[in-house]
């Protein structure tokens, strides 16, 4: 049978997205469906992600030959499966974290603490304390209090301060939760870095996920320069520019190539001293591209005139970001015209529903496979157990 892609509504041409097709100027290559087809042959239990590593070591080679200066540090969070962070050590890259649980995987891996960035801006102390324990020396803060807190279970530590960024053409903002307002906010924490002689070291920052507008970074660095200038004139030694992540992978939209943004980011850190290393924290922009998400659908109906179907995996298994926004590019074995689906998960619970009015073939039955294409991040990352359902598999090619 042939496989096709499901027709999305597209949306209307804007200035924005005309903008953004200037962008997407660099080929983005995602895993061979082949290799879908040959994994299914082994069998089908459950909902499994399937991940090739090639991609990976692929998209980490193109990540540093496009910035030479950045050097990645890899958000567990996107995807922890051991066998990816594996091939990550392999290609030379470093480590973000927001739990000691992520702490833990990779010290079992080998990775030094020493190189491990806590980057989470709000951790307990009991966190602290392990974390400090096995020896992680860097450590992100955004609020005067969550420098007091560090400072007084580890004193030497090494400290960076989050700032705001732009969000503007990013399909999940994150400002708001996270990141103080350079031109204010972050004077107070410069003062008290200065008076408790901490190490306040660093600036980060994050221009929103799935980032479609490279000027964003442009903004964020020069709000680092600015907070550099205001740590050095209060006696501080800045010497890390974290630019966060953010980096778009190819779903239904068009993207920036990292090429684009890199343009944007190395005239950016033209005037940066040498003395600063420069960091990143890509996490989708790695892993994504390298995998398939598959499914099945367990069953369907109607009801008040709309056509329902349910998968083996929902909100709960794994296809979380849908009720976000995230449009996937989503493949199915069947031909027949395209009417509107609303589409839910297995479970009893009613914000089960992945996607409402969204284009799939009318001859959808039960038994059919799903196959969700560039879903190698953020996908069995958030799968739980919820209502007894199992978590899918991660298959590694």
């Amino acid at each position: 049978m042939a496989v096709r892609p499901v027709a999305f509504k597209k949306p209307q041409t804007t200035p924005e997205t005309e903008q953004s097709q200037l962008f997407d100027t660099h080929p983005e290559v995602r895993l061979d469906f082949s290799h879908v087809r040959e994994a299914l042959k082994q069998g089908y239990s459950k909902p499994f992600l399937l991940v090739d590593t090639s991609l990976i070591r692929n998209k980490v080679r193109r990540f540093k030959a496009a910035m030479p200066r950045v050097h990645p540090h890899y958000a567990v969070k996107a995807n922890p499966d051991p066998r990816v962070l594996k091939t990550l050590i392999e290609e030379g890259a470093g480590f973000e974290i927001a739990s000691i649980t992520e702490l833990d995987l990779l010290l079992e891996l080998g990775v030094p603490a020493a190189e491990i960035y806590y980057s989470n801006p709000m951790k307990s102390r009991a966190y602290l304390e392990y974390a400090a324990a096995r020896g992680v020396e860097w450590y992100v803060l955004d609020s005067v209090e969550e420098l007091r807190k560090i400072v007084s279970i580890k004193p030497d530590a090494k400290l960076y301060v989050r700032i705001e960024a732009p969000n503007v053409g990013s399909d999940w903002p994150l400002s708001g939760k996270f990141g103080v307002k350079a031109a204010d906010e972050v004077d107070p924490i410069i003062a008290e870095a200065a008076a408790l002689k901490a190490d306040l070291a660093g600036v980060t920052f994050h221009v929103g996920s799935q980032c479609r507008n490279p000027e964003n970074w442009r903004v964020g660095i020069q709000g680092a320069k600015r907070v550099f200038r205001k740590m050095r004139l209060a006696g501080l030694k800045p010497r890390l520019l974290n630019i966060g992540g953010g980096y778009p992978v190819r779903h239904v939209k068009p993207i920036p190539s990292i090429e684009k943004i890199a343009e944007v980011v190395n005239h950016a850190l033209r005037d940066v001293p040498q003395s600063v290393r420069v960091m990143a924290e890509p996490g989708r922009y790695f892993v994504s591209d390298a995998g398939f998400f598959i499914c099945r659908v367990v069953g369907t109906a109607t009801r008040s005139g709309k056509r329902w179907m349910y998968w083996d995996a929902g909100v709960f298994g794994g296809i979380l970001e849908t009720t976000e926004g995230l449009r996937y590019d989503v493949l199915t074995d069947r031909q027949g015209k395209l009417i509107p689906w609303n589409i839910a998960g297995p479970t009893c619970d009613s914000v089960d529903v992945c996607m409402r009015d969204e284009l799939f073939p009318e001859d959808m039955q039960d038994g059919d496979f799903i196959y969700i294409a560039n879903a190698g991040a953020y996908t069995t990352a958030y799968a739980s157990n919820f209502n007894g359902f199992p978590l899918p598999d991660v298959r590694v090619i």
